[in-house]
């Protein structure tokens, strides 16, 4: 399949991808994305086959960059 064509692929299904895959910037938007995260998780469980799992970590991966930058550590006293 030539990448033109996945581009094409990805643009037709993009209006609906982009309501549960996004970059978070904002408080709010890091919320909805780990609500999203927490329905993977009830759907996809420990399931690496399931067709959700890489959507399931890629959300996890967004989730911890944005703790990363925006959460502070605790630190024991």
């Amino acid at each position: 399949m030539a990448m033109d064509s996945v581009v094409q692929q990805a643009e037709a299904g993009w209006s609906s991808v982009q309501k549960v895959l996004y970059v978070p910037h904002t408080d709010t938007e890091y919320d909805r994305l780990v609500e999203v995260l927490d329905q993977l998780i009830d759907q996809v469980g420990e399931d690496e086959n399931h067709p959700l799992a890489s959507l399931m970590e890629v959300v996890g991966v967004l989730i911890e960059r944005y703790e990363d930058e925006h959460v502070p550590e605790i630190t024991d006293l």
